[in-house]
């Protein structure tokens, strides 16, 4: 693959369509992960959201930002105005702390604000990353257990977007198969997460494909790279984010195109420490994130 670094940044730009016909003019739609920005204050990060090609902000609490909390100290008003300020809205609210089962006034609150959208991850239900029987037994008691979060998720509008994810419940290709077939509620999804399927990169356009638009609500676009759990220098960090790494996005983002992917796509990278900047200004993260963008623009049109 082609993995150019792309020197002219497309600031605030969208993805057009492909010259190819009409079933290649879907794109995807992009909303702004305020982890990516740390600490930073909240309207700066605010600020960034058209700039960055996004339509909507995902709003991070500690440990990976504080922005959930600077939104408590400000108030729900103060933030309405921040968001008309700067022409944007809160579309997800990431609450990994509560989990999905801790979560209802967390969804409350979203929808109050505007969003329609909480991510988290799976937690546990028993032996870490399952798969065959046992997969299928914890995906099964997990959703037993998720009833009453999911029928309220229902009553809000609000999707509950389960991140797959390394050491949980929902981790494995397996795990994920089984998610699908015995999910009862339209209301909950996966986070679809490449980076924690690492050492099942082929899987991921077919697992992609079987869930289809109604399953996967959300997708992050990062690439597993060891500077997410180690300190390393900025260059290699970039290593998580589209087109400065080595995965290929062509046959991910053809994928998504086939379903007719209608979720939010989320361009991502961790810091380490957790909490800080991913790098040294909000100008940087955000060119970054356009060069990823614009790398994407180009595997779209390879697909």
């Amino acid at each position: 693959m082609n993995r150019r670094s792309f020197s002219k940044i497309v600031g605030g730009a969208a993805l057009t369509g492909s010259a190819h016909g009409a079933d290649k003019e879907w794109a995807p739609s992009y909303v702004l992960s305020s982890a990516m920005y740390g600490n930073m204050p909240l309207e700066v990060v605010l600020a960034e959201v058209g700039k960055s090609g996004s339509s909507s902000i995902d709003i991070w609490r500690k440990v990976h930002a504080t922005h959930r909390e600077q939104i408590s100290k400000i108030g729900g008003e103060a933030f309405q105005k921040l968001l008309k300020k700067h022409q944007t809205k809160m579309s997800v609210s990431t609450c990994y702390p509560l989990g999905p089962f801790r979560q209802d006034d967390e969804m409350r609150w979203a929808r109050k604000n505007g969003g329609r959208m909480t991510v988290c991850g799976s937690g546990g239900m028993g032996p870490k990353d399952p798969v065959g029987k046992e997969a299928k037994k914890q995906v099964k008691a997990f959703f037993e257990k998720l009833k009453p979060h999911y029928e309220l998720a229902e009553e809000l509008g609000v999707t509950m977007a389960i991140e797959n994810h390394k050491n949980s419940m929902l981790s494995s290709p397996d795990s994920i198969r089984y998610f699908y077939e015995l999910n009862p509620s339209k209301n909950v999804g996966v986070a679809f997460a490449p980076h924690h399927l690492y050492d099942a990169i082929g899987d991921i356009p077919a697992l992609i494909k079987e869930g289809g638009d109604g399953q996967i609500p959300f997708i992050y676009f990062q690439e597993h790279h060891p500077s997410s759990k180690k300190k390393m220098s900025e260059q290699e960090q970039l290593k998580q984010l589209p087109g400065f790494g080595a995965l290929d996005y062509v046959p991910i983002l053809r994928a998504l195109r086939d379903i007719k992917f209608s979720g939010l796509a989320e361009i991502f990278g961790h810091p380490v420490p957790r909490g800080i900047p991913m790098l040294g200004s909000a100008a940087e993260i955000t060119k970054a994130i356009n060069t990823s963008r614009a790398y994407l623009t180009e595997c779209l049109k390879k697909s």
